[in-house]
């Protein structure tokens, strides 16, 4: 099975989801959306782009 999006109340009128693992762990939450329309685009756009992106290790040279 694959991970969850949860979608809920961010306050103010406000959306928001979280990506969870299938063991329950917290992998992503996202920022405030104005709309249920958009915190769907935004996990549209998660579903969309995570499997295709690139990692980068941004990390300072010799840092463990």
């Amino acid at each position: 099975m694959s991970g969850t999006f949860e979608i809920s109340m961010a306050g103010e009128g406000t959306f928001r989801f979280r990506l969870k693992a299938d063991d329950g762990t917290v992998v992503a939450i996202s920022p405030r959306f104005p709309d249920i329309k958009s915190v769907v685009a935004g996990i549209t756009a998660v579903r969309e782009n995570a499997a295709t992106g690139f990692v980068v290790d941004r990390r300072a040279v010799g840092a463990s």
